[in-house]
Formats: structure tokens, C-alpha cells, sequence
């Protein structure tokens, strides 16, 4: 051939040869990039958390919705309980992944380190967020966080927390209306006009938005932590009539004495007053009111997920930060006591691989949805300092086989007013949430651990910090509604069990706590 040198006709078969190889080589990796990307894409994850939502007492029955679009469609869970009974420690723990003797936060005050500089510096700085927005999950935050977020002690309305790329948290405690929010850092006042500033729907409102402004090539995070059904229980105004009729309910303890109870439990009247029973009955009404509009959150979330085609890609968590009691041992309102009306959640799963129409009985604790939030996201949980446990495995079941835990440790500090409480100063000084008649529901020394168990044995041993050094002891199974102390009854044997037990869950740490199960 004309122009050609030597060997040519090789190299350029050679050369078409081998172009076609890297040619068919790099179809292939593509191929297999997008199949594999498919195939491993990660999950988006909702996260939302109602403020003192009971479960005992029936607080989910006005949630239809929630129950058919969340557990119907996934699991519920009949064995879901907190590690402490008050809003502030609780969202703490489920931040952290923290028992409350690990993360510090003892109660709503700042000088029981609720959103204090020290969490701050500390386990705010190493809670979950900030693990999703390393594996490049996109973040939003809508609603109540920390009792005292926002405080000028603590960095005003401007700190922001690590992980959270929109922010949009109530400052302070739960409101409806007339609250200031902060929205990236820049305060937004907030008034009493129900298209405008009702807390539940804005914050539903702003997920929406930005669910439509997200990154399509991004996993998503979202949490929504509405007021409801926290006092001071006001109903959107479409539902203000709703349940008229609807009393709290008459059974189990409810204005039973607290006989062989802490003293705090032994100090209301017995029977109830009347005007301490209308109180509670009241509320009881408002709190299913205002858990309507929870209830449409819920739907409208579904509904928008589905809209963008990532709801069967999307795990959706409903929860409480703690229970609550209406009338329980003649308490009228509130939570903070270690007894199950208080302590036991809801707990509802939907998500990719989650067979529907489930009720598991596995024992789960608010510790653990960090671990299992992260464990979906693909994170080595592994490695990180936290004492809960991912309860993945339960909910899916190609990944059955992992060993949910059979008990765990309860644990709160009391708070108490000095020099004595406005609402009820005759009683005097250290007690805290006095109402209505003078019926106190906290002291300092309302300071307790318990142990709960409920594999094998379905029981309940506590010790409180107090000058009486009292204890209290529960069989479930024989006295579900804790009527009977049988501390003084049962084999001294079990109670040195429970005992050492108890010690070892208020020293463990990380692993260690990951072992006592």
C-alpha cells in the first residue's frame, strides 16, 4: 500500500482492536456503575416526633390517617419506650443517641443543661445530622427542638446546630401561635393568624417547600417536630369541636391513691376534686384536637413523597418524645414519673422492605433511632459513641437476626422551684408544676433510676434519690397498671439482681451499654 511502513497494517488492526476492547470495557463499567447505583441508592428517611403524645391512654385513636398511612403501611410497635420521661433529656437522647447520664441533660432547665453551651460543645456536635450530612443527605429541621433553644445564654436564635442545612426551630417551649422562630439564624415573629403562623401547618408547609427545591440527585433527611399535643393545647380552628363528648379515661389507675409510692405520688388528694377531673377531661379534648392537624401533616407529607415519586424509597419514623397521664394516680396533667403511662411511645415504621400490617413486640428505646437512622444511611455505626442499637434488622426482613434488647434503664432529675412555687406556695420550697389544685408533679428530689425488663421477666425496679432512699418494684404481668409496690414482697435474690443491673446501666457507656442486653 501506497504511504505505508512495515507492520502497519498490524498496529492499526492491533489498535481498532484494543480501542474496541476499551471501548466495549467502559460500556460495561457504565453499565454496571448505573445498575449498581441503582441498586445501592440511598434511602431518604423522615423523622417525626410529637411532643408528650401518650400511648396508654389512647393518644393515637384520633390518628386514623397516621395509623393507616405509617403503621398499616409498616410496623407498629407495641414495646417502644423512652429513657426519660420529659421533652427536653428525651429529644436529647434521641439527638445523641444518649442515656442521660452520657449526654448530661437532665431536665427543661439551663441548669440542668437543656440546649445549654455544654451540649452544645459536646453532644450536639457529634449527634446524628451531623453524621447524614457527612454521607451528603440534605437536611431540614421544622419545629420544636430544646426547651431553652433560642436562650441569649446559649447563642440566641443565631446558633444553628451542626448537620442541619434548612432550620426552621422554635424558640423556647411549645406554641401555636405567637412564638419567634429561627429560621437559618434570623429571627421570625410569629402571630396568632391561623393561615400564616399555626406551628404545625408552617412547618408542614416549609417540608413541602423544600422537598420541591431539593436536589434530585441528593438522599434527603427531614425532621418535623410539631407542638401537639403539648399544652397549651390550641386546635387549628377547623377543629376546635371536635371530640365534645370525649372524656379521658376511667380505667387502670386513674384517681387511685398512690399508696407505697415516692412521696410525690402519695401527696394528691384522693379522690380527685371535681374541678381537678373537668381539668383534665378538658385537656384530654384539646390534646386529640390538636393531634388533627398532626394527623393532616402526616397525610399531606405521604401524598407530596408520592407527588415526587419517593415515597417507596423514603422511611418515614413516628414517635413522641415521651408519654403522659390524665388523672393517673391522681395526678391531673403531665408526665416526668417513671410508670408506663409515661414512659411507653408510640412507635410507627414505614419504609423500603417493610413488609406492611406488622406488630412487633421487639423492645425498642428512643436511644435507638439514631443508630438505626444512621445504619439506613449507610453510616458504620459501629464506630460511633453511642449508646443505643439499630433496630434496622426487626423492621426488614432480609435483614432479620439481629438481637433486640430485653431491658433497659429509665432515668430523670428532678426540677423543683426555689424558694416554692407560685402556683402553690403554701406547699414550700423545691416542688415544681403545682396545678391545678396545689397538686404538685415535680420536686428535686423526684430523682430516679429504674431498670425495666421485659424479655423473661416483665418488670420494673426503680430507686429514687431522696431522704427516704425509696424503691419501687412492679410485676406487669400480674399488675399492668402498677397498682401494687411489691418491693417489700418479692425474693431479696431478684432484688439484688435488679439492683446490680441498675448499676451497670447508669456507669455504661457506648458499647458497653450496646452489651447489657
Amino acid at each position: 500500500m501506497a504511504g505505508s511502513t512495515p507492520g502497519s497494517g498490524i498496529r492499526n488492526r492491533h489498535r481498532n482492536v484494543h480501542e474496541g476492547a476499551n471501548a466495549l470495557l467502559l460500556l460495561t463499567l457504565l453499565t454496571c456503575t448505573l445498575r449498581c447505583s441503582e441498586c445501592t441508592k440511598a434511602s431518604n428517611i423522615v423523622l417525626i416526633v410529637a411532643d408528650d403524645l401518650d400511648l396508654d391512654l389512647g393518644g393515637l385513636t384520633p390518628m386514623k390517617r397516621t395509623r393507616a398511612l405509617i403503621g398499616d403501611a409498616g410496623v407498629t410497635f407495641s414495646s417502644a419506650y423512652t429513657v426519660t420521661p420529659l421533652c427536653c433529656p428525651s429529644r436529647s437522647s434521641i439527638l445523641s443517641g444518649r442515656y442521660v447520664h452520657n449526654h448530661m441533660v437532665h431536665n427543661n432547665s439551663l441548669s440542668g443543661n437543656c440546649s445549654s453551651k455544654a451540649w452544645q460543645a459536646g453532644p450536639e456536635t457529634q449527634a446524628f445530622p451531623v453524621y447524614l450530612s457527612k454521607q451528603l443527605y440534605q437536611t431540614f429541621y421544622g419545629g420544636k427542638y430544646l426547651n431553652q433553644y433560642g436562650a441569649s445564654e446559649t447563642g440566641g436564635v443565631g446558633h444553628v446546630p451542626p448537620g442541619w442545612d434548612q432550620w426552621h426551630a422554635l424558640v423556647g417551649n411549645s406554641k401555636y401561635y405567637n412564638y419567634t422562630l429561627s429560621a437559618n439564624g434570623k429571627a421570625e415573629i410569629h402571630g396568632d393568624n391561623y393561615e400564616k403562623d399555626y406551628l404545625t401547618d408552617l412547618i408542614l408547609n416549609r417540608s413541602l417547600t423544600f422537598l420541591e427545591d431539593r436536589s434530585p440527585q441528593r438522599p434527603f433527611f427531614i425532621m418535623l417536630c410539631p407542638p401537639s399535643p403539648h399544652s397549651p393545647w390550641t386546635a387549628a380552628p377547623q377543629y376546635q369541636n371536635n371530640f365534645v363528648d370525649v372524656k379521658a379515661p376511667r380505667d387502670g389507675s386513674f384517681n387511685k391513691p398512690g399508696k407505697d409510692k415516692h412521696w410525690l405520688l402519695r401527696q394528691p388528694v384522693n379522690p380527685m376534686l371535681n374541678s381537678s377531673i373537668d381539668y383534665l377531661d378538658n385537656a384530654y379534648r384539646k390534646r386529640w384536637q390538636t393531634l388533627l392537624s398532626v394527623d393532616d401533616m402526616v397525610e399531606k407529607l405521604v401524598n407530596k413523597l408520592e407527588d415526587i415519586k419517593e415515597l417507596n424509597n423514603t422511611y418515614i419514623f413516628f414517635t413522641s418524645d415521651n408519654g403522659y397521664h390524665t388523672g393517673q394516680f391522681s395526678l391531673p396533667t403531665d408526665k416526668r414519673q417513671l410508670y408506663e403511662f409515661d414512659i411507653r411511645v408510640p412507635l410507627l415504621v414505614r419504609g423500603p422492605g417493610i413488609k406492611p400490617k406488622q406488630t412487633l413486640q421487639d423492645l425498642v428505646v428512643n436511644i435507638d433511632l439514631s443508630m438505626t437512622i444512621l445504619d439506613i444511611a449507610g453510616v458504620n455505626i459501629s464506630a460511633l459513641n453511642m449508646d443505643g442499637q439499630s433496630f434496622l434488622p426487626q423492621l426488614t426482613p432480609s435483614l432479620r437476626g439481629g438481637t433486640s434488647r430485653s431491658y433497659f434503664l429509665v432515668e430523670y432529675t428532678g426540677e423543683g422551684h426555689v424558694p416554692e412555687d407560685p402556683h402553690c406556695p403554701r406547699l414550700g420550697p423545691g416542688l415544681a408544676n403545682c396545678f391545678p389544685d396545689c397538686i404538685c408533679q415535680d420536686s428535686f428530689n423526684n430523682t430516679y433510676a429504674c431498670v425495666r425488663t421485659l424479655k423473661g421477666d416483665n418488670l420494673q425496679y426503680c430507686e429514687f434519690a431522696d431522704n427516704e432512699s425509696f424503691v419501687e418494684m412492679y410485676n406487669l404481668t400480674a399488675d399492668p397498671y402498677q397498682l401494687e409496690n411489691i418491693v417489700k414482697k418479692v425474693d431479696p435474690t431478684l432484688l439484688q439482681t435488679m439492683n446490680q443491673r441498675l448499676i451497670k446501666l447508669q456507669s455504661c457507656q457506648g458499647k458497653s451499654c450496646q452489651d447489657l442486653k
